[in-house]
């Protein structure tokens, strides 16, 4: 999507949002074809099957999968119908991107890390470990290239990324055993997704893969030491509180984390220009409640977790230090055997490096 064609868009949605709040039904207006002569729109209906990662109707992360379909279908005035399913209901969790690479559903929702091994480059779509925060992570993606990137990555799977979400930045995981140093990271068997699970195994650990649904049974029984999720508000729901002894913090594995919403590229472009605004919309306004939504619930949670006493660590400075300094083996190896990841880590880091300098000037005067 070039720059102007996205500025079109984010306009357009502004306009489709307040409609969407009073009430009123994108498809009663007008709309364009291609050479920007007024279009009909057609009484064509649609339904289309959306894939997710999550378990079904998970809290906020599959809340918003099924706010997205009411969405689409309340704009579309019932034209376009979306059915949600969670991980494992259509197709396992992890397999959301083959789904809708295929054809099996024509819309998936998930985080772009889990793809890894189809494209290194997704990696640098959902976190970078010491990275831009959420709010210049989304100056990159709308504003810097990083959207341009994405679609180039997905295109070669017959699919179209659209920004979907975001967590915020996330905790540093729940252990049951202190960290003091480095070393006592290594031979630790650990969830973490994406690049911080690469860095992991850089230091000596072991990273693994599991879908929400797992975790709690898989540190109770001991088939993983140690994991991260999101949050508090997610961690207390599922319960690590009752199984591990320490919650520790930063987050230095994904200060932000992007949410996606994959679209399959044939389907999407049979659709009227009007339902493919949207779709667009849908997800804009996701990622703008979705992350709302987890700030104030991480909030509310994270003082609950402290009222009942939960033993909070700080990663000490050595351990986050070895962190960074692998996160750095890890982006190199990777950058230097993939050119499409260096593309895309070229532009990520450009952009990091000139935002900071305008965010340690502006953000830094506010404090508690």
């Amino acid at each position: 999507m070039k720059k102007f064609e996205r500025r079109e868009f984010l306009k357009s949605a502004s306009v489709a949002a307040a409609a969407l709040a009073a009430g009123g039904v994108l498809a009663s207006c007008g709309s364009e074809d291609k050479k920007g002569a007024p279009a009909v729109i057609s009484g064509k209906k649609y339904e289309w099957k959306m894939v997710t990662t999550w378990p079904p109707h998970f809290p906020l992360l599959g809340t918003y999968a099924d706010k997205m379909a009411e969405w689409i279908e309340k704009m579309s005035d019932g034209r376009m119908k979306i059915h949600v399913y969670g991980g494992g209901e259509l197709v396992p969790a992890l397999e959301t991107f083959d789904a809708v690479s295929s054809g099996v559903a024509e819309m998936g929702h998930g985080a772009a890390y889990y793809w890894a091994g189809k494209a290194a480059a997704v990696q640098f779509f959902s976190s970078v470990p010491f990275g831009m925060n959420t709010q210049q992570f989304n100056a990159w993606i709308y504003e810097g290239g990083g959207l341009e990137l994405y679609e180039k990555v997905y295109a070669p799977f017959n699919l179209i990324p659209i920004p979907a979400g975001n967590t915020g930045a996330q905790m540093g995981g729940w252990f049951n055993k202190k960290i003091n140093s480095v070393a006592d990271m290594k031979g630790l068997k650990m969830r973490m997704a994406g690049l911080g699970g690469k860095v992991l195994k850089q230091i000596g650990a072991t990273s693994i893969l599991a879908p929400a649904g797992e975790l709690y049974t898989d540190l109770d029984r001991g088939v993983i030491d140690a994991l991260e999720w999101v949050g508090p508000y997610h961690d207390y729901l599922l319960g690590f509180h009752k199984i591990a002894k320490y919650y520790y913090s930063p987050g230095w594995q994904e200060p932000t984390a992007g949410i996606e919403l994959t679209v399959n590229k044939d389907e999407f472009e049979k659709l009227p220009g009007d339902l493919q605004r949207i779709i667009r919309t849908a997800a804009t306004a996701a990622s703008i409640e979705m992350l709302s939504d987890f700030e104030a619930k991480n909030a509310e949670y994270y003082i609950k977790l402290k009222n009942e006493n939960i033993n909070f660590q700080t990663f000490p400075d050595s351990v986050l230090n070895a962190l960074r300094e692998a996160t750095k083996e890890v982006i190199a190896n990777i950058t230097s055997s993939d050119k499409m990841s260096n593309t895309v880590y070229d532009s990520y880091s450009k952009f990091q490096k000139s935002i900071t300098q305008w965010n340690s000037l502006v953000e830094r005067n506010y404090g508690v």
